[in-house]
């Protein structure tokens, strides 16, 4: 549950709670904190008892570990019933994201080449439609329409 809490964490945890609390009061805080948290796993092991009771003998392998989204996907990757292997065997991502930069980098070269060809013959640039904007200055502001807000 606290994998990630290192040495350091704990010790200003444990100075932090000395200060707040005081040296006095710091062990019944922590037998309350002790006994919440014991109430609380007794109140889930009763819910989950009760929700299997409730589900019936079909689920009697049943695990609430499984409602994980992680957990969930990993058991489905691994069932051989749904063929995912196969497909993941047999799409090759990065094969897959070169051949869309190739062609990405491809059609970007050939629609410069033919824009900066069509610049040069006079202007008309065979149905190239020329995107660039207007720069407005600092000064300049677009107008305000009052009934598109």
């Amino acid at each position: 549950m606290f994998n990630d809490i290192g040495a350091l964490e704990v010790v200003t945890l444990v100075v932090l709670a000395v200060l707040v609390f005081g040296p006095d009061k710091l062990p019944k805080v922590i037998q309350d904190i002790t006994r919440t948290i014991r109430k609380i796993r007794e109140f889930s092991d009763s819910a989950k008892a009760d929700i299997r009771s409730e589900l019936g003998p079909e689920f009697k392998d049943f695990d609430f570990e499984d409602l994980n989204p992680k957990t969930f996907i990993r058991k489905q990757l691994d069932n051989e019933e749904l063929g995912l292997k196969e497909i993941r065997s047999g799409f090759d991502l990065k094969k897959e994201m070169a051949e869309l930069t190739d062609a990405v980098h491809g059609s970007e070269s050939s629609s410069s080449s033919s824009s900066t060809a069509g610049a040069e013959s006079g202007g008309s640039s065979g149905g190239t439609i020329d995107m660039t904007k207007k720069k407005l200055e600092l000064e300049e502001r677009p107008p305000y329409d009052m009934d598109a807000t």
